[in-house]
């Protein structure tokens, strides 16, 4: 059951649209990673679905209210972490949730015990009376993820959650929107992080330019890649035109990607016959190889198979 609708959802500034009629559906339960570079729309598509802006055309239906006419029932369904941390005025970690968990409608034994839990959680528990404005980016942003965490809705967006987090950071983040889904929220993640939504989301859609590109499992989507393998080859010096050609020559070789000069990704099929084949191809021709790796396709390929572009790329190109 759909729990959030779009029909031709759009928004303009000035000459730039920035979400282009987008038609989409988003499952009751669902962990749904809305993906792209930054400038693809992702970031307003998840404001004028939370009425934090208006949509220039289309509309959304959030629950069971539309986003335009009921902007007020709309809010009590839905939590949202900002992409930028919003701190306003407050001065310390302690007080913002405290403050947030108080507009939630937290009796106080019961917010004093959920901010605590929940400062503890995201590793903030020792800096909760610190100045806001003096923590790191990183540190912030925790603040930002622990907002969701207290008022635990029925619907989060979440906007770049782990921007400037640590490595083991990002995997704390991660148990705990899983948690959250667990416990009932149906999650809406923003991310240009291709490997976070990998592992964290049932379905994905893919923006670029303002424009959803495609949306389905990130499975299904890595498998419609013709040549649902890949075989990463460096070599020692970079490879000649005769054996470029003869590599693309193999029936079961369906694109062969020059990374680098001396790397190469190569998209088959039945990897395990064309591998000995490759090697063999390479040795005839003097080129030795330093290693080669078999995998299935990332998010990062279905990206450049849909946009041609890697998603580095694409940023550097957004408006």
């Amino acid at each position: 059951m759909a729990v959030i609708r779009t029909i031709d959802l759009t928004k303009r500034f000035k000459d730039l649209v920035a979400v282009d009629h987008l038609n989409l559906d988003i499952e009751e339960g669902e962990i749904f990673g809305l993906l792209g570079p930054n400038g693809a729309g992702k970031t307003t598509t998840v404001l004028m679905l939370s009425t934090v802006i208006k949509p220039t055309g289309g509309t959304a239906v959030v629950g069971e209210y539309d986003i335009g006419k009921s902007p007020d029932d709309v809010r009590k369904l839905i939590g949202i972490c900002f992409q930028e941390p919003k701190l306003l005025w407050v001065s310390t970690p302690w007080d913002v949730l405290n403050w947030h968990a108080k507009v939630c409608g937290l009796s106080t034994q019961e917010r004093k015990k959920r901010v605590k839990q929940v400062l503890e959680d995201v590793n903030m528990w020792e800096h909760r009376r610190k100045n806001v404005h003096g923590l790191s980016g990183g540190m912030r942003k925790r603040v930002e993820i622990a907002k969701i965490l207290i008022q635990r809705p029925k619907i989060a967006f979440i906007d770049e959650p782990t921007a400037q987090i640590d490595v083991v950071g990002k995997h704390k983040i991660w148990n705990m929107i899983q948690e959250l889904r667990e416990e009932g929220t149906t999650i809406i993640l923003a991310t240009n992080e291709l490997h976070e939504a990998d592992i964290l989301s049932d379905r994905v859609g893919i923006m670029h330019k303002g424009k959803l590109l495609i949306c389905d499992t990130p499975k299904t989507l890595k498998d419609s890649i013709l040549g649902g393998d890949l075989v990463e080859i460096r070599l020692e010096k970079e490879a000649t035109q005769d054996a470029f050609d003869e590599l693309k020559s193999f029936h079961e070789v369906v694109d062969v990607v020059t990374v680098k000069p001396t790397n190469l990704k190569v998209h088959l099929n039945k990897v395990e016959e064309i591998v000995p084949k490759i090697m063999e191809l390479f040795m005839k021709r003097n080129l030795p190889v330093t290693s080669i790796s078999m995998s299935e396709p990332s998010l990062d390929d279905v990206f450049v198979h849909y946009t041609g572009l890697t998603i580095e790329e694409a940023q550097r190109k957004s408006p």
